[in-house]
């Protein structure tokens, strides 16, 4: 399997440079793989499904193709995941893909884990250390450390905004010693995502350090998350008649996107021939992909601060992706695009509790609305408000209700036809965010051990502010060449 460039299609290169590399050094460009090949139809139509980790490994090795061996790659994924992704039916047709069941409690360690073994694999016989640098708006540099930390030949840098993530989460950010050091920047999470992009394209650090990132930017952070969208739709492919009498219904995948490296990951899965249907991007008020759907323009934007951290992004890396896999005509095909502000993701994450019982955090609260609206009357709605052949296009400077925005995926007919099953990623346990769980709903969710723990480390951050030049000065003082 060779990976190009998004922004030079000549360029191939194997596994090993892609993960190694994290981006392109000459354009800022991201990897993609040439192709996506598909999984044999024999082993996707197993009954029952495979197993989490049969499919992680079929997919892997794939992508990796002879660069790991079977055995060593069967051994990566043993040891990545000694968890998996529990698929928890919330209704009839509504499933949470439960994300948050290793050690760091969402759904980044599913990539992390597996990245991290990957690059020690390859780093093995190396003298000089590999620096990865990672910019986080939550999840992802808990997730990153926590895979990374200890492990020799390897340093991890993570640059988190002060003030724009939860207690806990930086809790978990803060508390790392040894090879993983986190910077508390003076600024957005597109701040710092800004700093480790321009540390990747500057030649003076490139020639003193070998450097390489471990955001979704990082072709194997990317590629991993596919593993679980392959497994939960197979899942809910074979138990779906069982629930709702459905017969063969479209598999539709609500996902909170921020930075949206995990729907691009199902991109990937349906490409390989995952039995999705389409896919809801379901964003906070940092909407920009949303509004490119709606209006067919990308207007990348300062982001703004969230209930749902996470997806704090305004100005999504991963979109470079999806835009060199498909055009806007396709995107709009297989997509559909909702939003929420920080009112209606507290009344989600009530809502789901009084109707189901079941605890939401924040991001898969904003998933779990837009299903619940799409698929009870918001998709039908708007499939005749734009059927109406008078119905102007929205412009790009107006400002809706949060909601479905105007766009009719292929999927929308079986939608409306009451022939479709959602499923929900449900990204981060909610005990992450206790304080909004229990303002939203009254009840605050029990704390895992493994994220208690963490409470009583001291901190260790290093405050900065967003600027690159005292970016690179730190890092000329403390990295080892």
């Amino acid at each position: 399997m060779f990976y190009t460039d998004t922004r030079d299609s000549s360029v191939q290169i194997s596994f090993r440079q892609a993960v190694l590399d994290g981006m392109s050094t000459q354009t800022g460009g991201l990897y993609i793989p040439v192709s996506y090949p598909g999984l044999p139809k024999p082993f996707l139509n197993k009954i029952p499904e495979p197993s989490f980790r049969d499919i992680a490994f079929e997919i892997a090795r794939l992508y990796a193709g002879r660069e790991i061996p079977d055995g060593d790659l069967e051994a990566i994924i043993a040891d990545a995941y000694p968890f998996f992704s529990p698929v928890v039916p919330l209704d009839t047709v509504t499933y949470s893909l439960e994300l948050f069941h290793g050690p760091t409690c969402a759904f980044k360690d599913f990539g992390a884990r597996f990245m991290a073994r990957c690059m020690s694999w390859f780093n093995r016989d190396e003298k000089a250390p590999l620096h990865i640098l990672v910019a986080t708006s939550g999840d992802t540099g808990s997730a990153v450390g926590s895979a990374f930390h200890q492990v020799p030949g390897l340093d991890v840098t993570i640059l988190y905004p002060a003030g724009k993530i939860s207690p806990l989460q930086e809790k978990q950010l803060s508390t790392f010693d040894g090879n993983v050091c986190a910077l508390k920047v003076n600024g957005t999470f597109d701040d710092c995502q800004r700093l480790v992009k321009t540390a990747f394209t500057d030649s003076d650090l490139r020639k003193r350090f070998r450097l390489s990132s471990a955001n979704s930017i990082n072709i194997s952070r990317l590629l991993p998350q596919s593993f679980y969208y392959m497994y939960a739709s197979l899942v809910v492919r074979n138990r779906a008649w069982r629930d709702s009498k459905i017969e063969n219904p479209a598999i539709i995948v609500s996902v909170p996107s921020g930075n949206f490296g995990n729907l691009t990951s199902g991109l990937i899965a349906r490409a390989m021939g995952a039995p999705i249907a389409g896919f809801i991007a379901a964003t906070n008020a940092n909407r920009t992909v949303p509004d490119w759907i709606a209006t067919g323009e990308y207007a990348p934007r300062p982001s703004v601060q969230t209930l749902s951290n996470a997806m704090d992004v305004g100005a999504p890396s991963n979109f470079e992706r999806i835009h060199a896999m498909y055009d806007l005509d396709r995107a709009r095909a297989l997509f559909a695009a909702y939003w929420l502000d920080d009112l209606g993701t507290l009344e989600a994450i009530k809502a789901c509790h009084t109707r189901t019982g079941y605890i939401l955090d924040p991001h898969g609260a904003v998933a779990w609305q837009a299903w619940s609206d799409i698929r009870n009357g918001a998709m039908e709605h708007l499939v005749k408000a734009l059927s109406n052949p008078d119905a102007a296009p929205r412009k790009a400077d107006e400002k809706p209700a949060s909601g479905l925005m105007p766009n009719i995926p292929e999927w929308a007919g079986a939608v409306v036809k009451k022939q479709a099953v959602g499923i929900v990623l449900e990204t981060a346990h909610p005990a992450k965010f206790g304080d909004t769980v229990k303002l939203a709903c009254g009840r605050e969710p029990s704390l895992p051990d493994r994220l208690e723990r963490v409470l009583h480390l001291p901190d260790r951050a290093v405050s900065m502010e967003a600027d690159y030049n005292q970016f690179k000065y730190w890092m000329r003082t403390n990295l080892q060449a």
